[in-house]
């Protein structure tokens, strides 16, 4: 799972930007104005048939300051990533 849904940089990060067009979903800004320090991010490919799939997470970052449910607060009703 993507730590960036618990951080406080979430709807201003220039990486989470990044995953979400990578997992073609709308940007919680268009305009991302906060570059993280050493974000860490696994890609996990799994291929079914003739069908690829890329599951991108951030899953370190030496910017990460929590705040739990911030993602949640912004998209209120929607699911959470995972």
């Amino acid at each position: 799972m993507c730590i960036c849904i618990n951080c406080t940089y979430v709807d201003r990060c220039a990486t989470y930007h990044a995953v979400e067009h990578q997992h073609q979903q709308p940007h919680l800004t268009d305009a991302p104005d906060f570059d993280p320090v050493e974000p860490s991010i696994n890609v996990n490919i799994r291929t079914q048939n003739e069908f690829v799939e890329m599951e991108w997470d951030v899953v370190g970052c030496e910017s990460f300051t929590e705040e739990l449910g911030k993602w949640a607060r912004l998209r209120p009703g929607e699911a959470i990533p995972t």
